[in-house]
């Protein structure tokens, strides 16, 4: 949408050069997918895997799930019910409160390719009288082979009797291989054909360990798509793919934008990307740049609110520098960067605001820009705060902060401005 305050001026698209996309183009044909783009949000059950995380009570569990649905967020993993009946309990809850709100928002679970694992899942099913995925993992690489000692006929035989036991009795199926990105090809491409024969419609190719690097998940994905679904019979839009990756190497939100790139039909990650080890692959941070892509148009003015109640439900940590969502992402106390800013403030152009500093519009997410006062800003970032702050702006008082601001060694809290405004008052 054009600004009308830059209208009189330029346009928008005239005031940045977008070099990103420059020679970019994704082809992605909807008639062979089975949906448009969808997201699984992982936060409850892989996300709680993380060593330091906290469960989350049942009732603070069923308000990030109503955040999940006010995002437009597709999926959601309720959690593990091999884990035992406390998790079962939380997840029977939550799909509770699914229903008595009518969402949109599908429900899933984690199971191990176990018969055992995949039982609550029928019950549960038929009380709620809806249908459940049943995301059902089993280990693929070599190493995880060696590691158990199990063969590829083993593997074969357990995913066989899950997968027919889970679709026998209605369940839909996403069959999962773990670490399928050290994986062989061979290795995937039976095991993969078997539970689509068997009546898995939706497969996930993991990055269990956070191996992969963006060419590696277009290769992979590239794999499955050219070779294993059509050699196996089937057509495209007949197999959801589903894309599950991690932050050892700090490519998680890298990937999932590749594997948007090469195709997948769902991205999977957690809020702040909590997870095991490093983490999962951050599915805020992905959320927000899909956005600036244009790839998405969901409301995502409540993605901040989610991402604080998620940090504090989970515990999972939030560094003021964190990408979007950190205390810092919109602050500045620099004072050539502060005048910028308060320049197109003060043409009453929130557009021009919130992209002049800034390779993310605050407004998009909920946020906005703040100006603070410090050792390094200049008198503007002063008369901002001051006008901000119901304060009358006078030279002598600017004068006198600018001097206190500059002693500092850090940027001042609001209530120390405060102080030496009250000082400075009281002086005169």
């Amino acid at each position: 949408m054009q600004s009308e305050q830059v209208g009189d001026a330029m346009e928008e698209k005239e005031l940045i050069f977008d070099w990103n996309t420059i020679d970019y183009e994704i082809s992605r044909e909807s008639s062979n997918h089975p949906h448009e783009l969808w997201f699984d949000d992982e936060t409850l059950r892989d996300g709680l895997q993380s060593p330091s995380a906290i469960n989350p009570t049942i009732s603070q569990k069923i308000e990030l799930i109503d955040f999940m649905e006010k995002l437009g967020i597709q999926k959601v993993d309720l959690g593990l019910p091999g884990a035992g009946p406390h998790h079962i309990d939380h997840i029977d809850s939550m799909l509770n409160h699914m229903g008595e709100m009518s969402y949109s928002l599908l429900p899933g679970c984690a199971v191990r390719t176990l018969v055992s694992d995949i039982e609550p899942l029928v019950d549960l099913q038929s009380k709620h009288e809806r249908q459940i995925q049943a995301s059902a993992f089993l280990g693929t690489s070599p190493i995880r082979q060696y590691t158990e000692g199990w063969t590829m006929e083993r593997i074969m035989s357990t995913a066989e009797s899950a997968v027919s036991y889970a679709v026998g009795n209605d369940i839909p199926v996403m069959f999962v291989t773990e670490d399928t990105t050290r994986s062989k090809p061979e290795d995937i491409k039976r095991v993969y054909t078997r539970a689509m024969e068997l009546g898995a419609d939706r497969i996930c190719v993991c990055d269990t360990c956070g191996h992969v690097t963006p060419n590696g998940v277009r290769k992979l994905l590239g794999f499955i798509q050219e070779e294993v679904i059509p050699d196996s019979g089937f057509k495209r839009r007949e197999i959801e793919v589903n894309w599950h990756g991690h932050q050892d190497r700090g490519l998680g939100v890298a990937n999932n934008l590749a594997a948007y790139e090469a195709g997948a039909d769902v991205i999977h990650g957690t809020a702040l990307g909590v997870g095991e080890r490093s983490g999962n692959a951050p599915i805020d941070q992905t959320l927000v740049n899909l956005s600036l892509m244009g790839v998405i148009k969901n409301d995502l003015t409540s993605l901040s609110e989610y991402m604080k109640k998620a940090h504090e439900y989970v515990g999972v940590a939030l560094p003021r520098n964190y990408p979007v969502f950190g205390e810092d992402a919109f602050e500045t106390g620099t004072g050539v960067h502060a005048s910028a800013v308060v320049k197109a403030m003060d043409k009453g152009d929130h557009w021009l605001a919130d992209r002049v500093y800034s390779g993310v519009p605050a407004g998009d997410y909920g946020l906005s820009q703040i100006i603070r006062i410090g050792h390094m800003s200049g008198r503007s970032n002063i008369t901002w705060w001051l006008s901000r702050n119901g304060y009358q702006v006078t030279g002598e008082l600017v004068e006198a902060l600018f001097e206190v601001a500059k002693s500092q060694r850090r940027l001042m809290t609001d209530s120390e401005v405060h102080a030496e405004i009250s000082k400075f008052n009281q002086s005169r």
